[in-house]
């Protein structure tokens, strides 16, 4: 939600609404407030005004600085060590994570959604004996890591006593970072506001038509209202507001300032120049800079006495116009001078980070040192998982490296880095950089990769299509060069190529398959294996691929988690080749591994591929289960309330067909012709459903007469229904032929029994019952319901059509039973309508238990009633242990139970 506001936080309205919202954490509820104005519209301070006010509260706050910018999670460090003493409630892995990413360990980098769980349970655990407030102030200035955590936690906020805060202007990347929160823009104050803030704030009795007068002229700014009311006299401020002379604000108020620092003497202007270039404002850095300037020990005292500064533990301007009115004064040079005292002062402090910044401000041009550096502390960043802080400490050591190798491969290295937090613009201006002509070959050949990998991320339609001939490509220039990127280079053109289907261009099947092969023979490993069963299965008869495939599916099942959630095109690729329903749980597996590291964008991929695996080979529910995680998960990493349209899903549940076609359509468009493809098998299927045989006939010729890879042979014995009962028997026949003599290479049950039902459609005669029978003795030891189902369908279609009305019923009734378990509901009216042929009516349905929960609750009810504990669901669904508790008495509720025990009891055993 976007709002804009006329007022700011002077006002007492302004103030009244923050006040409710503390009040409202206090009362158990939760709010985020991203609040954007242009410099000097309302200083964020004041929230901590606000937040005083709240009785009983705890009030945390962090302030975001120039300098810490790109150190990694450098706000979150300052935000945990307030709440060292709720360390210990967290759940290992995840204070693991946040030790990892502030700096106290080192580790394997965690990634930011991880880090961003154990901050939720942190803040839930400080919010637990009474509410919180976290307040973030110059929210533009914090780090990228520690801005999407504490995005990713005002997402999760639900029911905890928590209310987060964060202010700052509308700079950067600020916005699209804290996606999906509230948003209020902040304007001047009103008129009335206006004057009675600044008629309060002045030493003395002013004039209404005066302080309108400067009220009109400031614009309403709050700062520069309290400032000139402070600042001049109460005659001073009657003649500025009756004359032709402009009221100092912005430029002018600036100016106001450099007249006051100019009345200090050098030493204690130099003091101020330290303090201006140094964002962070800690004091013994300033100090310890002044004292390599040769500055005068007495400066800083002599600055304050001015009423310029506040010293403690960091220097703090009275207005923030004074600092930047100080560094903008000076030439480049001495400005570059104060960045080198700093720069020398952090080194001696051993503050790495900070000497890199300020060494790299101090630089004009190349300095090659300097750009050493950067890099240095941008792996720093790395080890602790800030690939967002790794990504812009990379492109500025670029700018100042020579021309050349390094500069280009330290461009290609950020333009990496950006990809891993989904930086695409980022990504994009990085590789734009790189002279790729000129380039080294395996630096061009990361170049074509990486926009190759843009490409997917961006849904750039030609792009996209082109992405597997650009990856092959960059293979071909890793070849004798990085064994490891030319396999990696490979197995994602394979992947990219199961995604644009049929609309692949710059490269066939054919080609690729070839080139897959070639390259397992550059390194032995995981990788050669797993191309030599990707390539088996593009370029070689299946009875010659099948031995590949399988070996490669179990290559997989044998990789540690950490790679194995990044396999999960080809784990659904190479099991659907081999009709091997096990895919199912490889699958699971490695969505619970993403998960469990908190890798929400791996996690997104996989719960898009297991939802339309399931299609095929297991459950419409869970498949529209699946589709419906994905929504929770993108809203998690702020990818707004819009849903997730999966059309094939949208096609299987019922929805318009004029909204699934043009679903499909857009997908076309994108340049995903496997969704496309997916989504006009999903709708031949539902006009089977219903009977419309010869339309499905005409949708479904097309797809099996231009087959793709390992996708169409599990659309033909939809085609074999819709041939045999639209008048083409011998079509019928061949590809019923065909799936037997698949089942018989691959050894799969379900293709069995789906060979064996196509067969028992396109035979005539009594022979016909062998083959459904044969079927559903294959069929009923898997997981496939729908399939099952489906063919005691049309075992008991074939049975009343033979006047077998008795057994047709206990087939069409079996087939009800589980078309409604599997949630295939559009084939449920087509099987009761045949029931009552057959002179039964369906049997009355009990209500399930599952059927009053909305999504999230089911889920939390599922894991809960395997045994999951509550900070285990947490963990898993990226909420807090507080927001599952809550749910789960709701649920309870819902069902009429009290305890965990008749929950399993209800729901009985389910994935988890």
């Amino acid at each position: 939600m976007t709002t804009t506001s006329s007022g700011l936080l002077g006002r007492e309205d302004e103030q009244a609404r923050l006040a409710a919202l503390v009040g409202g954490a206090r009362n158990g509820r939760s709010g985020t407030l991203v609040i954007l104005g242009e410099p000097g519209m309302g200083k964020t301070s004041l929230l901590g005004e606000v937040a005083t006010r709240a009785e009983h509260a705890r009030v945390l706050r962090i302030d975001g600085y120039e300098s810490e910018a790109t150190i990694p999670y450098a706000g979150l460090h300052r935000l945990t060590l307030s709440l060292r003493e709720f360390m210990a409630e967290l759940p290992p892995h995840h204070r693991d994570a946040l030790d990892v990413a502030v700096g106290r360990t080192a580790g394997a980098p965690p990634d930011r959604f991880l880090v961003g769980l154990g901050v939720l349970e942190l803040l839930g655990a400080a919010a637990t004996d009474r509410p919180t407030l976290c307040v973030v102030d110059d929210a533009h200035l914090v780090d990228a890591e520690s801005l999407d955590v504490l995005a990713f936690v005002a997402r999760r906020l639900m029911v905890e006593r928590l209310t987060l805060l964060c202010a700052g202007r509308d700079e950067g990347d600020l916005v699209t970072r804290m996606r999906g929160i509230d948003l209020v823009t902040l304007s001047g104050l009103a008129t009335d506001s206006a004057v009675n803030l600044f008629t309060r704030a002045a030493r003395g009795t002013i004039d209404p038509v005066v302080a309108t007068q400067v009220a009109h002229a400031t614009g309403g700014n709050p700062l520069a209202l309290i400032e000139l009311a402070r600042s001049l006299s109460p005659a001073q401020l009657t003649d500025l507001g009756l004359s032709a002379t402009p009221v100092p604000v912005g430029q002018r108020l600036e100016r106001h300032y450099i007249g006051r620092v100019d009345e200090l003497d050098a030493h204690a202007r130099t003091w101020l120049l330290l303090a201006a270039a140094d964002s962070t404002r800690k004091t013994g850095l300033v100090m310890a800079a002044a004292d390599t300037w040769g500055l005068d020990p007495g400066a800083p005292d002599r600055a304050e006495a001015a009423g310029l500064v506040e010293i403690g533990d960091v220097v703090r301007f009275r207005h923030p116009l004074i600092g930047s009115a100080v560094y903008g004064s000076v030439d480049g040079a001495t400005r570059r001078r104060a960045h080198r005292s700093l720069a020398r002062a952090a080194a001696a402090l051993q503050i790495t980070e900070l000497e890199a910044w300020h060494a790299s401000r101090a630089t004009v041009g190349i300095d090659d040192a300097v750009a050493a550096q950067l890099e240095r502390v941008a792996d720093m960043a790395a080890r602790r998982g800030g690939m967002a802080s790794r990504a812009r400490m990379l492109g500025r050591a670029a700018e100042l490296t020579s021309p050349g190798p390094l500069r280009d491969a330290r461009q290609v290295s950020a333009a990496e880095a950006a990809l891993a937090v989904g930086a695409g613009n980022a990504a994009a201006t990085a590789l734009d950089a790189v002279d790729v002509a000129e380039a080294e070959p395996v630096t061009q050949g990361r170049v074509t990769m990486a926009r190759a990998t843009l490409a997917a991320f961006t849904g750039s339609g030609p792009d996209y299509v082109r992405a597997s001939a650009d990856l092959v490509r960059a293979a071909d220039l890793f070849h004798g060069r990085d064994a490891v990127l030319e396999q990696r280079a490979l197995v994602s053109a394979a992947e990219l190529c199961m995604n644009a289907d049929r609309l692949m261009e710059g490269i066939t099947t054919t080609e690729l398959g070839h080139r897959l092969h070639r390259g397992t023979a550059v390194a032995d490993g995981p990788a050669a294996v797993v191309l030599a069963g990707l390539g088996a299965l593009i370029r070689l008869p299946y009875a010659e691929a099948v031995p590949h495939a399988r070996t490669a599916l179990d290559t997989i099942r044998a990789l540690p988690d950490a790679e194995l959630m990044h396999s999960g095109i080809s784990v659904a690729a190479l099991s659907t080749f081999l009709w091997d329903t096990s895919g199912r749980e490889l699958l699971l597996r490695a969505m619970r591994a993403a998960r469990d590291a908190g890798a929400l964008q791996v996690v997104d991929l996989l719960l898009k591929v297991m939802s339309l695996n399931e299609l095929s080979c297991g459950t419409v529910r869970l498949a529209t289960r699946y589709a419906e995680l994905l929504r929770e998960v993108r809203l998690a990493m702020g990818y707004g309330t819009a849903p997730v349209l999966n059309p094939v899903v949208l096609a299987w549940t019922g929805s318009p067909r004029g909204e699934v076609l043009a679903l499909a359509a857009a997908a076309q468009a994108a340049g995903r012709g496997g969704v496309s493809a997916l989504t006009e098998a999903a709708v031949a299927v539902r006009d089977l459903a219903g009977g419309s045989y010869h339309d499905a006939y005409d949708r479904l010729r097309f797809l099996v007469t231009s087959p793709f890879l390992q996708v169409t042979p599990t659309q033909w014995a939809d085609h074999v229904e819709a041939a045999a009962r639209s008048g083409h028997p011998d079509e019928a026949s061949s590809y019923a032929a065909a799936l037997r003599e698949r089942a018989v290479v691959n050894g799969s049950p379900w293709c069995r029994g789906v060979a064996d039902r196509a067969t028992g459609l396109a035979a005539s005669g009594p022979e016909a019952e062998k083959y459904f029978r044969s079927a559903l003795d294959a069929l009923e030891p898997t997981a496939v319901l729908t399939d099952r189902a489906r063919t005691h369908l049309v075992y008991g279609e074939w049975l009343r059509r033979s006047r077998r009305r008795a057994d047709a019923v206990v087939q069409l009734r079996e087939a009800i039973r589980l078309f409604e378990e599997a949630g295939a509901q559009i084939f449920v009216p087509r099987a009761t309508a045949e029931l009552e042929a057959a002179g039964s009516r369906a049997e009355t349905t009990p209500a399930s238990p599952r059927q009053p929960l909305t999504t999230q609750e089911l889920t939390i009810a599922e894991k809960a009633a395997a045994g999951r504990t509550n900070a285990e669901i947490a963990s898993n669904m990226f909420i807090s242990a507080n927001t599952v508790d809550y749910h789960l008495r709701k649920v309870f509720q819902k069902l009429g139970i009290s305890s965990r025990r008749q929950l399993a009891d209800r729901l009985g055993a389910t994935h988890s």
